[in-house]
């Protein structure tokens, strides 16, 4: 046995293992293999330090009094209503028109829709110009990392899904809802149904879904809090992590703004995976038996590379 086979069983250990913590997080889970296949997999192992140095406990809902800097969002819920409800009347709230929005591509289909205030390191500039008051509210707040305005059209939903970084949790305040029990989002299973003027804490990593069973929009404002951590070392290590990702990440709301290395990578595989799965799907249209027996080949393919990689 070479220290070579052992270094890289050591790193499919750590891997797996951390994907399964994850999935065995909570009561709410997502289907094993797709587990493994989303974005949330390749965080698992930083995820599971930021689960174990974390000063908030272990749950989905999370008190929001414990966060008392956030006070001025909601004193101020009059306000920052009023910068969203214009946006939303002129149209700036909408899905990002080039597929380069990483984090919430899949969200887009369902007629949800945003408007980035800040990301991760400074306001947009479009956010500065368009809703002022609201940009200086949420920049005054430290641990506010990310904020949006965030609008879910009536008798949409949102699909279970657990977002993959756990460096963050997430704030909402009700801004123009349904007021309705029928508007809610499940955390692990969980409901809180959004109030205009009211808001909640929760850990995004487990896994959530939304449902707008009304006629009526939802907008809210919708934030990345720092977690707070246990560890002085692993708080430097989150905020250096954090600022990495959220340049990597940099969305724009109009086109004159920076685009992230992240995203721009993922409006190319939008286009390129948009072309091969035109062509897989005619294949499998022309070729059913081929596709079916294509499939297990390509996983034995996968297979055989992992074992030549570890032997």
């Amino acid at each position: 046995m070479t220290f070579s086979f052992v270094a890289k069983a050591g790193v499919l250990l750590v891997f797996f293992g951390s994907v399964l913590f994850v999935h065995l997080r909570g009561k709410a889970r997502l289907p094993v293999l797709r587990q493994f296949v989303t974005h949330s997999a390749l965080f698992a192992p930083y995820n599971s330090l930021m689960y174990l140095f974390s000063g908030v406990p272990s749950k989905p809902y999370l008190d929001r009094q414990r966060f008392p800097e956030l006070d001025v969002l909601k004193d101020n819920w009059q306000v920052i209503r009023e910068e969203a409800m214009r946006l939303f009347d002129e149209g700036y709230i909408r899905a990002a028109e080039k597929d380069n929005d990483a984090g919430f591509g899949s969200f887009f289909k369902k007629g949800w829709k945003r408007f980035y205030l800040k990301w991760y390191d400074k306001p947009l500039p479009s956010a500065e110009t368009l809703c002022p008051k609201t940009v200086e509210l949420v920049s005054s707040i430290p641990n506010v990392k990310g904020a949006m305005f965030a609008l879910l059209p009536g008798g949409s939903h949102l699909n279970p899904h657990r977002d993959p970084f756990a460096g963050s949790l997430r704030y909402h305040l009700g801004l123009s809802t349904p007021n309705s029990d029928a508007c809610r989002i499940y955390v692990d299973g969980e409901e809180y149904a959004w109030r205009d003027g009211e808001d909640v804490m929760f850990d995004e990593t487990y896994v959530h879904w939304v449902k707008n069973e009304t006629d009526v929009t939802r907008v809210i404002l919708f934030c990345d809090i720092e977690r707070p951590l246990s560890s002085p070392l692993m708080t430097r290590i989150n905020r250096k992590v954090s600022a990495f990702l959220g340049r990597a990440t940099a969305p724009q709301n109009t086109d004159d703004e920076r685009v992230g290395g992240i995203n721009q990578a993922y409006a190319w595989s939008k286009r390129f995976s948009n072309k091969i799965s035109t062509h897989v799907k005619q294949f499998k249209r022309a070729n059913p038996k081929a596709y079916r027996i294509l499939r297990p080949v390509l996983a034995v393919v996968v297979a055989y590379l992992l074992y030549r990689w570890l032997f």
